[in-house]
């Protein structure tokens, strides 16, 4: 079974891919960083079903704490279009808002435990 091809971009265009996941289940996390920024992030999937098809070179890259996960921010808008995570590196999530062709605000969430992966408080 396949999972459907959603094309996204930052907010101001810059950055733009495309990437094969479902949108559900939805989730957010409760590290210092998503509860801040508060997106809504895809299921994870593998690193090859996200391919940027233009703007990578606006991409920026933010770590905190132990400096596994990389979170990628455009750097021109600011938005957070996707990242890499903690718990297994080889999986990403995309900022469902950042889909052209979802409504983030239609989806049920749960809440991921990222907090309780941090080695230093309140990250």
């Amino acid at each position: 079974m396949t999972s459907p091809i959603h094309h996204g971009s930052c907010h101001c265009g810059a950055v733009q891919f495309e990437v094969e996941t479902p949108v559900t289940p939805a989730a957010r996390c409760n590290c210092s960083l998503c509860r801040r920024k508060g997106a809504l992030m895809t299921p994870f999937f593998a690193s090859g079903a996200l391919r940027i098809l233009s703007g990578e070179d606006s991409l920026t890259l933010y770590q905190f704490n132990t400096r596994v996960a990389k979170h990628y921010f455009c750097k021109h808008c600011g938005i957070y279009p996707f990242h890499q995570t903690r718990k297994d590196p080889n999986l990403w999530r995309v900022n469902i808002g950042c889909l052209d062709d979802v409504d983030p605000y239609a989806l049920e969430a749960s809440v991921s435990d990222g907090k309780s992966l941090s080695v230093v408080g309140d990250a």
